[in-house]
């Protein structure tokens, strides 16, 4: 196994400041190309401080084994894989808890986010592993949650620290993703209930909608660093991110509040388009990619770098894993040693 660079491990101060030099995703390789990825599990705590210290790490050169392979991977480094729930995105299952990745559109540009940072509960880890490259672009490029939190304006920042954010969704019979399959149930009560446990507004909407109200903290600290890190969606679900065509004509189609997506302060004032421009700013400047090869497993710290995906032509093909829950809830109290310690107790 070879890594590369080589780097100090991460100090647990949340004030931290990731040197330029630092690699996003860190790089391990076999020493013999082909080498069965169960070759490097034993090195899972090199792979949990590196993946603490640059935020993602690449494992490139080893023989996956399919589905169950990447599968035996997730439970070596971060446990039981877990199930998608509140979904934003279409997605199909392959096997058990590994997913496809977004089924988006290959010519449309996913921008960079963390996993379900719109939900109470989230992933600490994310697992993807190239089944089949693309033929061009396609990559899934990462950035660095605490250079994002420290390239942003301390006005900007410092205001939604204070009044944190919030995501409108529209749930409509025939645009995206219906609530039934966001909810995974056709249960109204169902759906209600799932929101009372997770802190959502629902709203029913004439015959068959419904209208949801989360409102987030945009600032957090990570579990095990302390670290500061912006971790939210304010910029992902906010209408004027879209391709500038099909944002004009949302805005001409629904009211507002109306929107099928769209994110507000906490306190449910408008965010200025220009306040999400200066945003989406900061994540582009801290962009870093690279391109897929066959067998890859990365592994991303879902709170030290947002990920996403560029256009691609070809059959790319990417799995999806995600596993150690947390909470919000938790925030401020007991920080685990291992994010595999916060995976078992909050199941």
């Amino acid at each position: 196994m070879t890594a590369h660079p080589s780097a100090p491990s991460a100090p647990a101060d949340h004030e931290r400041e990731p040197t330029a030099q630092s690699a996003l995703p860190f790089v391990l390789a076999a020493d013999v190309p082909g080498a069965p990825v169960a070759d490097i599990l034993p090195a899972r705590p090199l792979i949990r401080r590196r993946l603490l210290e640059h935020g993602a790490v690449l494992l490139r050169g080893f023989e996956v084994g399919g589905v169950d392979g990447f599968t035996d991977v997730v439970r070596a480094v971060s446990g039981e894989p877990l199930a998608y729930a509140e979904r934003s995105s279409p997605r199909s299952t392959i096997k058990g808890q590994v997913y496809t990745s977004t089924d988006y559109p290959p010519a449309e540009e996913i921008f960079l986010h963390n996993e379900n940072s719109y939900q109470a509960d989230w992933p600490l880890t994310l697992f993807f592993s190239c089944v089949r490259p693309p033929d061009t672009l396609g990559a899934t490029p990462l950035a660095d949650t605490r250079r994002i939190h420290r390239s942003i304006d301390p006005a900007v920042r410092e205001e939604f620290a204070a009044r944190g954010w919030m995501v409108v969704r529209n749930f409509t019979d025939g645009f995206g993703v219906p609530w039934q399959q966001a909810f995974n149930t056709d249960d109204r009560a169902e759906v209600e209930r799932y929101c009372a446990r997770n802190g959502i507004e629902p709203q029913w909407t004439g015959g068959n909608g419904l209208r949801t109200l989360a409102r987030r903290h945009a600032v957090h600290r990570h579990p095990v660093t302390g670290e500061t890190v912006w971790f939210n969606h304010v910029a992902f679900f906010h209408v004027s991110t879209l391709a500038a065509d099909v944002c004009a004509g949302l805005r001409e189609m629904y009211d507002e509040e109306d929107l099928p997506t769209n994110t507000y302060y906490g306190d449910g004032a408008p965010i200025p388009d220009e306040v999400v421009a200066h945003l989406r700013a900061c994540y582009r400047a801290e962009q870093r990619r690279f391109d897929w090869q066959l067998g890859d497993v990365l592994v991303v710290d879902n709170m030290l770098a947002a990920h996403g995906r560029e256009p691609f032509t070809g059959p790319r093909r990417i799995a999806v894993a995600m596993a150690e829950p947390w909470s919000a809830a938790t925030e401020g109290g007991h920080r685990p040693d291992t994010p595999g310690e916060a995976s078992d107790g909050n199941r």
